[in-house]
Parts: structure tokens; C-alpha cells; sequence
């Protein structure tokens, strides 16, 4: 996607795709930052193969329900969450003209839907980041306050839970991420704005994007959706036609319009990756991925012809993380670069044809085997160094808490 687009997390915070990934270092570069606009690249990955949710998940895929029906079902069970922040931020003291660090309360609002009668609540991290207190309410206008279980940056998952009686709790059906197709018509329920329990419908706009993390990893198999969403839904669910949640309203794009609102390009973290995240938060409090430490550039038939690659796919080792375990493996990137087409391909290191006994065709096909391991946990690459063929078994580490 080409052009400058201002990249927005539904609760409105800027964002934009960095170097690496949730999952490990491993892919195409993709610049920017949390604080102004930045260019931004949203891209297609392959289907996610990883492992099933651990929580009861709906398949069934019977009659179509209304929007009405959807919304009277689900709007019990989803809540507004209000994060109270404490803000730093400099004030000249008017006597000496000299500036000095002044606190004060700010409020975050966002969304989030109930998944169990534990009182288990999803809503993104970036809703509840550096939150001091957190209170939601319900559809009854009954507001608690919530603990917050753990997060994942990572994938911008937070777990909140309320005391509740189980009876006032109305968990939401999830439905299965791997099951949704372009075109599939879908309704969001969130909090915009501070107008609660909002719903809107719209469509899937389109699968397997990627999107940033609050920690500048990348967050894979994204939904896109025009359902609107604006700031202060995120967190709420995205529900498909027979009202399971599909995804996590998390961000918005507005283009190149300047403005905060919806334009009808707005992004789900699948469910999928959410109830895995979920369940290991709930489980430990926090969730650790795998991390090999590498980016790496795949390779197409006419590059490896014309480099006169030992083989016709594979992905070419761009860079290494020091003191990360693809550096302890031995593995080493390119030391020079050659473009093709466009695209910049690192010669002279390392070139992985296979991991697992797969071949490699693409650096998110490389996320997703590293994702479903967990650090410890040993991969074997099949690595060609000039003409040179070897295996080299590398212990997985844990993903650093930012992404560079």
C-alpha cells in the first residue's frame, strides 16, 4: 500500500509498522513511531497455522442473524473501560521562568467484552497502559473496578477481572479467526467516543494484514473491516453474522484526511491470538514469545537466478540481533546489498531454506513457526552459506520487551 497514511489506534493513539514482529525478528522493515504522523505499510501474510484457542470457541455457522439480534445478544456482555493515568508533563514556574515536571490525571477511555464468568475481560493494552486504576461499566450502568490480570504489547491484549457475580456477567460466543473470509459481513459494539454500546456493521475489507504493537513488534493475520470505529472502541468485540467475536478493535487508518474520525479502514486483532494471549495471561499473568533475532529478505525465482542462489526460495539473512541465539547459532547476515526490481537483497551471509523440514518461502511464514514454539524450545534450519549446505539446531530465546 502505497501513499502517507496516519495510522491510529481506535482509542486514538498514533501508530505505525516497525522492523520485526510479535512472534520474532524476522521481517521486511516497516518505519515509524508513537508520536506524529508517519508512513505506514499494512501487509498480507499467510493463513495462520497456529495453535487453537483454549477457550470454547462457536463454529457453527447456522442461520444469519439481524444486526438487531447480534446487538441484543452481545451488548450485555460488552463494557466501557475508563483507565485513569497519571501524566507527566512540563509547566514553566511563573516566578523563576524555569520549567519543572507537573502530574496530573488523565483518563483513557476504551472498550472490552466479558469471555467467561470468572469476570475475565479482554480490551486492548494500549487502553489500560499505565493505568493507576481501572473501572468498567456495564450495560445496566453498574461500573466496578477491575484488576488488571496482565498484558501482552505484543499483541495489544489486556486481561482485566471485576467481582461479579457470575450472574450479572454475560460472556461473549468467540468464534474462530481462521473461519472468516472477505466480504463476511461483521458488526462492531464499543464505546466511541463515550457513546456506549454503539454498534455499527460493515463488511471484512480484507484479510492477513499487519499492523503495529504499542512495542513496535508487528501483529500478524489482522482483520480489516469498514464497520466504523472511532476512538474509544477499542478493545470491543467484532463480531461475525451469528454474533461470535472474530477480533479485537484495536486501530483505524484516516488516511490522508488529518482527521481522528472513521473512514471505513479499521483493524481487528484476530481471535485466535487473542484467546491464546488470553489464556496465558490468565494462567501466569504474563505471556513470553519465542525470538530467533534475525530479518531476513525472501527470495524470488528471478534472484536466485541471477545471483546464482543455490536454491530457488528461501530467505536471505538481512541482519543479526547481537547476543540474540541466531547470533549464538552462528548464523551471519549479508554483507552486501543488490536490488532488484525494487527490492534489496542482502548477499554474501546466510540464506535459510527450510525450518522444521518446511521450506521457507516468505519471512511470515518464518513468524508463524517461530510463534507457535516457546522459548527454549529448538528450531533446525537448513542453512546454505555460499554453496555450503548445513543444519543448525537454534535454542529459541524470549522476545525483547521492545521491538528495534
Amino acid at each position: 500500500m502505497a501513499g502517507r497514511l496516519r495510522l491510529l489506534y481506535a482509542a486514538g493513539l498514533v501508530t505505525a509498522a516497525v522492523l520485526g514482529s510479535a512472534l520474532a525478528l524476522g521481517g521486511a522493515a516497516l518505519l515509524g513511531g508513537f508520536d506524529g504522523d508517519t508512513t505506514t505499510t499494512v501487509r498480507e501474510v499467510q493463513p495462520f497455522s497456529g495453535a487453537a484457542p483454549s477457550f470454547p470457541v462457536n463454529e457453527a455457522r447456522g442461520k444469519a442473524l439481524t444486526v438487531n439480534e447480534i446487538y441484543r445478544r452481545a451488548a450485555p456482555g460488552v463494557v466501557q473501560v475508563t483507565a485513569t493515568q497519571v501524566v507527566t508533563s512540563p509547566r514553566v514556574d511563573p516566578f523563576f521562568g524555569y520549567p519543572f515536571p507537573s502530574q496530573q490525571q488523565a483518563e483513557a477511555l476504551g472498550s472490552g467484552f466479558v469471555i467467561d464468568k470468572a469476570g475475565h475481560i479482554v480490551t486492548n493494552y494500549h487502553v489500560v497502559k499505565g493505568a493507576r486504576s481501572v473501572d468498567v461499566s456495564f450495560s445496566n450502568n453498574e461500573s466496578m473496578k477491575a484488576k488488571i490480570v496482565g498484558t501482552d504489547p505484543s499483541t495489544d491484549v489486556a486481561v482485566l477481572q471485576v467481582d461479579a457475580h457470575s450472574r450479572a456477567l454475560t460472556p461473549l460466543s468467540l468464534g474462530n479467526s481462521d473461519l472468516v473470509h472477505v466480504g463476511d459481513s461483521v458488526v462492531a459494539i464499543g464505546n466511541p467516543f463515550g457513546y456506549d454500546r454503539t454498534v455499527t456493521a460493515g463488511i471484512v475489507s480484507a484479510l492477513q494484514r499487519v499492523i503495529q504493537a504499542p512495542n513496535s513488534y508487528s501483529i500478524d493475520h489482522v482483520i480489516q473491516t469498514d464497520a466504523a470505529l472511532n476512538k474509544g472502541n477499542s478493545g470491543g468485540p467484532l463480531l461475525n453474522a451469528n454474533g461470535n467475536v472474530i477480533g479485537v478493535n484495536s486501530q483505524i487508518s484516516t488516511g490522508n484526511s488529518g482527521s481522528s474520525g472513521n473512514v471505513g479502514v479499521g483493524f481487528a486483532v484476530p481471535i485466535n491470538t487473542v484467546t491464546t494471549v488470553a489464556a496465558q495471561i490468565i494462567k501466569s499473568g504474563r505471556v513470553e514469545h519465542a525470538f530467533l533475532g534475525i530479518a531476513a529478505q525472501p527470495v524470488t525465482g528471478s534472484a536466485a537466478k541471477l545471483f546464482r542462489l543455490p536454491v530457488s526460495h528461501g530467505l536471505l539473512v538481512a541482519r543479526v540481533q547481537p547476543g540474540s541465539r541466531a547470533a549464538k547459532a552462528g548464523l551471519r547476515a549479508g554483507t552486501q546489498n543488490a536490488t532488484l526490481a525494487g527490492e534489496t537483497y542482502p548477499l554474501g551471509g546466510d540464506l535459510l531454506a527450510s525450518i522444521d523440514g518446511a521450506q521457507l518461502y516468505s519471512v511470515d511464514q518464518l513468524r508463524d513457526v517461530i510463534g507457535s514454539k516457546k522459548p527454549g524450545d529448538d528450531v533446525k534450519l537448513r542453512v546454505y552459506r555460499g554453496d555450503r549446505q548445513r543444519t543448525v539446531t537454534v535454542t529459541l530465546g524470549r522476545q525483547p520487551s521492545t521491538g528495534s
